[in-house]
């Protein structure tokens, strides 16, 4: 035992010697802490072999006196360390070197904590993403959503790093929900389950609701995805025309009996009225303050006939476009770029001296093949000074060097129809594809807050009944960025309605050439598509990190019996589940598919 314990002092006194040795010498400059820190690990973990060997038979005095001598190799290779760090950093302020970056996950922590239950640690996943600080917030859920999809797909990645649940509470619910359907072993149920808040999870038990396995027509994963979909969209206004004084009684929490006192109200009190309630107030109190308040004598457009009705007047805002006339205007998304050019004619003219942003998803050379008409249409854009950006991902404009420099410089917004692309055997709805359409809404209203001006409006069309992008997504997704919802306008009496409508993928090279008037685009019905309007209030305070619905792993993947996978078996499976996760980082990435 003693020869033992001469040896390993004799090899700790070794590696001290040769660490301070190096740091003494020239070579000491590149030497870096982490190396440092390595040789003091290895010498740390053969004292630690060795003391637990001499621990069964040596006495305390012994113990004692060989822990005194360990603690003073620690400490020498310590100070070592220090010094080679010191030397290294002093070489490189020599040479002019920066010193190492701030780490860019400082301010990110919140949001790291927030989705530490599934394998989220501090990691570099906005290393080499060139984006300022104030925008990081805009563009991390994105990042987050493709580092999760890589690490399912790293094999080699440690335990430490592969995608994990860790919360006991909601799994045990999980767990009982599966035993009491009997669908333990049903990978694409648990996906949806795994999606389910807690209070979602009790709603569900005290339900009585099972999903339905022997459905001629829809998985039950499909039918589960949609349930559970609407059941939380009970407590939400609903996706058909709802205007300015049912988003407004909808958002206070207020009953029929606030529903004649405010349509009967003026233009000048009815806005009077929703600048002003806060509900610390009674309404009744509200609206006899704005029967007594002067109308205000600014010439703006907010002003203008104040004894008008009230509930028409402030529609025709929406619907006429009556935007602030100086602001800037995007419009996200414009496949063949004919809706921007009805914005741009209708600003010309009410006169707006606002310049109008039209961006596409596609690169022109993809436009130019599906839409002969896109160099004309690009062609009148810049006739009326607009400016045209193509390959624009709408969840990601703050790393956009395009979009540099406009921070609250956007005072109206459009987004027509989003969607994120079909896959091909699955249905839009279907939880193994639809969270990317849910992800696409909450994204993108985070992106645009860093440049929206307070005040501004955002406009997002879609069907009221779509399954893809469903109107809760819209709506939600806008309320949790801090966007009040205004209202929601039937389609047909938006003034910029008749534009030609377009798919946006592959199918409009043989099914939208040279559409006119939306007369060739049948895809839905007409009278069902809605306009929902948001107004931006920023409260000033830190939102909570964004929400994002994670995309199913690999593993679920793999275990899904739906749609493509529904015929295939062994390693065709396993081919097909890695081509749709590689896919879906793809389309994270900003590089649309289809």
């Amino acid at each position: 035992s003693r020869r033992n314990i001469s040896a390993t002092l004799t090899l700790s006194n070794m590696a001290e010697e040769e660490v301070a040795a190096m740091a003494e010498d020239e070579v000491a400059v590149e030497l870096s802490a982490e190396a440092a820190e390595e040789v003091a690990e290895a010498v740390v973990d053969d004292i630690a072999e060795v003391e637990g060997a001499l621990l069964a038979g040596a006495d305390e005095e012994e113990i004692a006196k060989l822990e005194a001598e360990m603690g003073g190799v620690v400490e020498g290779l310590v100070a070592a360390e220090e010094e080679a760090a010191a030397g290294a950093a002093a070489a490189a302020a020599a040479a002019g070197v920066d010193e190492p970056a701030e780490d860019p996950l400082a301010p990110m922590d919140e949001l790291e904590a927030s989705l530490a239950d599934v394998g989220v640690e501090d990691d570099d996943h906005l290393a080499g993403i060139d984006v300022e600080e104030h925008l990081k917030d805009s563009v991390s859920g994105s990042w987050l959503l493709k580092r999760l999809l890589d690490r399912d797909e790293d094999e080699n990645a440690p335990p430490g790093k592969k995608r994990k649940h860790e919360d006991p509470v909601k799994d045990e619910k999980v767990k009982a929900l599966l035993t009491k359907w009997n669908m333990l072993t049903d990978l694409g149920v648990k996906h949806v389950l795994d999606q389910s808040s807690i209070e979602d999870l009790d709603d569900l038990s005290k339900s009585g609701y099972v999903p339905d396995r022997f459905n001629p027509m829809k998985s039950a994963t499909e039918l589960f995805g949609r349930y559970i979909q609407e059941m939380r969209e009970k407590s939400m206004p609903g996706g058909a025309a709802c205007d300015v004084v049912n988003a407004f009684k909808h958002r206070w929490k207020l009953g029929l009996a606030a529903d004649r006192p405010l349509r009967i109200l003026t233009h000048k009190e009815l806005r009077y009225v929703f600048n002003n309630y806060d509900g610390t107030k009674e309404l009744t109190e509200v609206i006899e303050e704005a029967k007594a308040a002067e109308a205000d004598e600014d010439l703006q457009t907010i002003n203008a006939v104040p004894s008008a009705m009230g509930v028409p007047a402030i529609g025709r805002f929406n619907r006429l476009e009556l935007i602030d006339p100086v602001a800037d205007a995007a419009v996200f998304g414009d496949a063949n770029l004919t809706f921007a050019i009805k914005l741009v004619r209708q600003r010309k003219a009410l006169g707006h001296a606002g310049r109008v942003i039209a961006t596409t998803f596609e690169e022109l050379e993809t436009l130019r093949e599906r839409y002969k008409e896109i160099d004309d249409s690009i062609a009148t854009l810049e006739e009326h000074y607009a400016e045209v950006y193509h390959g624009v991902d709408c969840t990601k404009i703050a790393i956009d060097p395009r979009f540099k420099g406009m921070e609250n410089c956007l005072g109206a917004v459009y987004y027509n129809f989003p969607h994120s692309g079909a896959i091909q055997g699955f249905f839009d709805g279907h939880p193994i594809v639809n969270w990317r359409h849910e992800n696409l809404m909450r994204l993108f209203f985070r992106a645009l807050r860093s440049f929206m001006k307070p005040g501004g409006v955002v406009k997002v069309a879609s069907n009221m009944g779509a399954v893809g992008v469903r109107y809760s997504y819209i709506v939600g997704s806008a309320i949790e960025n801090e966007f009040l919802h205004t209202e929601t306008m039937p389609f047909l009496e938006w003034h910029i309605h008749r534009y030609g409508r377009s798919y946006g993928d592959k199918r409009d090279i043989y099914k939208r050439p040279d559409a006119v008037n939306n007369q060739s685009y049948n895809a839905q019905a007409a009278d069902r598509d809605m306009v929902y309007c948001f107004t931006y209030a920023p409260s000033g305070e830190p939102l909570p990190p964004q929400n994002v619905r994670l995309p199913p792993s690999l593993k679920t993947l793999e275990g899904c019996v739906d749609g493509p996978f529904k015929h295939l078996t062994g390693v065709a499976k396993a081919n097909m589940a890695k081509q749709m996760h590689q896919r879906f980082i793809t389309e994270i990435s900003g590089t649309h598919v289809g």
